[in-house]
């Protein structure tokens, strides 16, 4: 189909000189709208809903939180608490002999067979800070910002596989289909950053999380929310650059006559994936500037890269830690770190020895220099950061190559530290060996860190709803409560 312009005498040919000088004040005008719409101080059409001038629009909260952001480092396989957060004495007397029947009758493990026997652990732990934290000898950088951070030790999940675990842990159900936490985030406060999308996934490790695209999934949910992945080394995004044979202004022609043509549908049909799809398009052409720029991390200086460890133009852990820093200052809402090989069931590599020391060096000093640099621009008082997998690690072995530990969903550890939480504080204590939580009352669930989060944001995980297929569907379900003692 071809769009034809009526022709007619009153055309007039007009020089771009003639133009620019009867138009002058016109021009002013379109470019002080077009700022005064980025800072969000221009006006919108009355007759028309937020949604569609901007799906991304910022909005507010239920009530004042303390954070904007969210950085979720999240430790994919499941790391040793035992080995890292929650020494245990008696578990250190007792290894290698049976455990007591009555922690484990009638308990179901993912591979451990037969009669399991006591593992204890060969790291030393000690205590730092003023709060007198203890924690392991593996991560001393973590250790150096103990007050910091508050340590939940009774973590406990519903699922030891690991695929339905992550996904409960970022969707809270272990179905495939639901949005996930970024996503929900996004949902209900839109986004700050004009250039770059409001969620933003970076992976590392030797392989992708198990679970894939669906722990960063839109779920039921517009996808204008969906995550977007970010490599930290090469193109941010594969095909985000033109061709050469393509110019800017061609590309700036097209992607303006689809967007009238979107919206012409938009306002017949009202179809909210319309105006996702037009903000997608636009997002990108943005990017094909912002996106680069801000993986350039030769910007910043060598004492903040030493800081991190991270080195320009590689793909790691460190450089994603640095990453996040820099999309958190662009106004970026919700950035997922994923982190792979935690898996330390005793396989050559995975193992208690090398392995988890090996993954424990990949992690430890990104993550405290994260946690530093953001204090440090006055940022992590407004930027909530969360640690932790989708479970744990037994108290007991688990035969391999080598001895291991078995995936663990009654009791494990993540720390949480920044927008809206108390550092310098541990909560829950596990029983003597490690297996389950002291009281029960302070044994935390998955729904309740979801809660937690959403809370330091403002967001009532209560009411932060999305009706679908009949009933109105929530992050945290029909559970969660807020760990209120971790909150500042």
């Amino acid at each position: 189909m071809s769009i034809n312009m009526p022709q007619t005498d009153t055309v007039q040919r007009l020089l771009r000189r003639e133009f620019l000088h009867q138009t002058g004040l016109g021009l002013g005008s379109i470019a002080l709208s077009s700022l005064m719409a980025d800072d969000g101080l221009l006006a919108g059409d009355a007759a028309a809903t937020p949604a569609v001038l901007n799906p991304l629009a910022p909005r507010l909260p239920h009530f004042a939180g303390q954070a904007r952001s969210v950085i979720q480092l999240f430790m994919a396989g499941g790391p040793s608490q035992l080995d890292l957060f929650d020494y245990k004495p008696a578990l250190q007397k007792l290894d290698g002999q049976p455990i007591p029947d009555s922690y484990v009758k009638g308990k179901r493990f993912a591979f451990v067979t037969g009669v399991p026997k006591c593992l204890g652990t060969v790291r030393k732990f000690s205590r730092h800070g003023e709060c007198g934290a203890e924690i392991s000898e593996l991560l001393p950088h973590i250790a150096g910002i103990a007050d910091k951070i508050t340590i939940v030790r009774t973590m406990h999940t519903e699922n030891f596989n690991h695929g339905p675990a992550k996904l409960l842990a970022q969707t809270g159900s272990a179905l495939f289909g639901r949005p996930t936490i970024g996503s929900w985030v996004l949902y209900g406060l839109g986004s700050e950053s004009h250039n770059l999308p409001g969620f933003v996934v970076l992976t590392s490790g030797p392989r992708g999380p198990r679970g894939g695209s669906y722990l960063w999934s839109n779920g039921f949910l517009s996808s204008v929310y969906q995550g977007v992945p970010l490599r930290s080394k090469g193109d941010p995004i594969l095909n985000l650059a033109n061709p050469h044979s393509v110019q800017s202004d061609q590309q700036r022609r097209v992607l303006d006559a689809v967007r009238d043509l979107n919206t012409v549908r938009l306002e017949t049909t009202g179809d909210q994936e319309i105006a996702a799809r037009i903000a997608s398009y636009e997002m990108a052409y943005r990017m094909q500037s912002s996106a680069p720029e801000l993986t350039d991390l030769s910007q910043e200086s060598q004492q903040t890269l030493d800081s991190y460890g991270a080195k320009p133009g590689e793909a790691s852990f460190a450089n994603n830690c640095l990453l996040a820093r820099r999309l958190v200052e662009r106004g970026v809402r919700f950035i997922t770190l994923f982190h792979t090989d935690w898996d330390h069931h005793g396989n050559k590599g995975t193992d208690l020895q090398e392995g988890i020391e090996r993954t424990c060096r990949e992690v430890d000093q990104s993550c405290a220099a994260l946690i530093s640099d953001l204090q440090d621009r006055g940022l992590l008082d407004e930027t909530l950061v969360v640690w932790g997998g989708e479970f744990g690690r037994t108290p007991v072995g688990e035969q391999r190559d080598v001895i291991g530990r078995d995936h663990h969903i009654d009791a494990y550890s993540v720390w949480l530290a920044g927008g809206g939480i108390q550092g310098g504080q541990t909560l829950g204590e596990t029983d003597e060996l490690g297996f389950y939580a002291q009281d029960r009352k302070q044994s935390f669930a998955i729904h309740d860190l979801q809660a937690t989060i959403l809370h330091c944001l403002g967001l009532d995980h209560r009411k932060l709803t999305y009706r679908f297929q009949g009933r109105d569907f929530r992050l945290t379900d029909v559970a969660g409560e807020v760990i209120q003692k971790a909150l500042s």
